[in-house]
């Protein structure tokens, strides 16, 4: 998931968007699964923070 995350910020999608989307995929994923998408996409956003600081 993390390395799918990483290419789509690298293709120019916000931030917001991929939250958005991953919000919108639990309703056919259920919660669980789409906490531990947000959960790895608040990783791959904190790796990219600390690269960039």
């Amino acid at each position: 998931m993390k390395i799918n995350i990483e290419h789509t910020l690298a293709a120019g999608v916000s931030r917001t968007e991929i939250v958005e989307a991953i919000w919108q995929m639990a309703v056919y994923g259920g919660l669980p699964a789409a906490i531990n998408g947000l959960n790895a996409a608040m990783d791959v956003f904190a790796e990219e923070d600390r690269a960039a600081a």
